[in-house]
C-alpha cells in the first residue's frame, strides 16, 4: 500500500476524513475504477475495472486480487441487508447478485418484457427495495458493454421489490441517470444526470427527489452543479451532507451553500 498526498481546497471536506486520516493507496493499473463498496465481515472492498472488465476485490489478508473476469462490464455494487454485494452489469443488462459459493444470480434484467438499457449504479433502502439507474452507456458501444438499440425508449430510475417481484419505474426525468445515494431519513434521492458528455446541451448536475410512500419520486430540482466534471457515484453521511465522486476531480456538493468545486487529490476515482 503506498501513501496518497492529501490536497485539501474546502476546510469542510475535514468533515468526512479527519487531518489526521492516512490515506493509502489499495491498488492502481485499473483502466475505469468504478463502484467501490465496503465488506465490513472482512474489512475489505470490492470494486470495478469496467472498461478492463474486471472486478477487483482488497483485503488486508489477500491484498489486490481479482474476483470475476470477464466481469460483463459490472459497475456498480452495494450490499443488501443479507451482506450480498449486488452488482450492476452493463453486459447482460442486469442487476445480479455476487453469491457465496462465487457464482452470480441475475436479480431482475427485463422491465414488462424488454431488456434494460445498462444497470449502472445502485442502493438498496431501508425496507429492502433494490432502487438503480438505468442509462444507456452499456449500449452506446462496445468500450462498457456491448453496443445495442434500447428497448425501453428511455432512461429510467427503478425500484425493485424483492418480496413481490415487482419492478417499477420511479422517475424518468433524468436525461441520463447515474449515482444514486438516499438521504439518511430516505425522504430524499439524490441522482446524478451525467449526459452532458454525449448530448449537446447535458447536464453535470445532481438532482434531489421527494421520495413518497418509500416507492415513487417527485418534485425534482437541481440540488448542485458540477463544474468543471461530472457527478458520478455518491453517498450520504447522516450530517447534512452528501459526497460525489467526479470525473475530472473528486468534490463534495454542500447543501445550500455554494455550488463552487470543493477538493482534489492527485488520484482519479470515479
Amino acid at each position: 500500500m503506498e501513501p496518497v498526498r492529501r490536497v485539501v481546497r474546502d476546510p469542510r471536506f475535514d468533515r468526512l476524513v479527519p487531518a489526521g486520516a492516512e490515506l493509502l493507496r489499495l491498488a492502481d493499473g485499473v483502466i475505469w475504477a468504478e463502484g467501490p463498496v465496503y465488506l465490513p465481515a472482512e474489512d475489505g472492498v470490492v470494486w470495478s475495472d469496467e472498461r478492463g472488465n474486471v472486478v477487483r476485490r482488497w483485503s488486508a489478508a489477500d491484498g489486490a486480487i481479482e474476483g470475476y473476469r470477464p466481469s460483463d462490464f459490472a459497475n456498480g455494487h452495494t450490499l443488501d441487508h443479507d451482506g450480498r454485494i449486488l452488482a450492476c452489469e452493463h453486459g447482460p443488462r442486469r442487476v445480479s447478485s455476487y453469491e457465496r459459493d462465487g457464482s452470480r444470480t441475475t436479480i431482475v434484467a427485463r422491465y414488462q418484457g424488454k431488456r434494460l438499457n445498462s444497470p449502472n449504479d445502485i442502493v438498496v433502502a431501508s425496507d429492502g427495495a433494490i432502487w438503480f439507474t438505468d442509462p444507456p452507456y452499456g449500449i452506446l458501444d462496445d468500450s462498457e458493454g456491448y453496443k445495442a438499440d434500447s428497448e425501453l425508449g428511455g432512461r429510467l430510475v427503478f425500484r425493485f421489490d424483492r418480496t413481490t417481484g415487482d419492478l417499477t419505474v420511479a422517475t424518468d426525468a433524468i436525461v441520463h441517470p447515474n449515482g444514486l445515494a438516499f438521504s439518511p431519513d430516505e425522504t430524499t434521492l439524490y441522482v446524478s444526470d451525467t449526459s452532458a458528455p454525449r448530448i449537446e446541451g447535458g447536464n453535470h448536475h445532481i438532482l434531489a427527489f421527494d421520495v413518497l410512500e418509500g416507492r415513487r419520486l417527485a418534485s425534482p430540482r437541481v440540488f448542485s452543479v458540477i463544474q468543471p466534471g461530472l457527478p458520478e457515484g455518491r453517498s450520504a453521511t447522516p450530517r447534512p451532507t452528501d459526497t460525489t465522486r467526479s470525473a475530472g476531480s473528486p468534490r463534495r456538493p454542500i447543501p445550500r451553500a455554494s455550488r463552487q468545486p470543493r477538493r482534489s487529490t492527485p488520484t482519479r476515482t470515479c
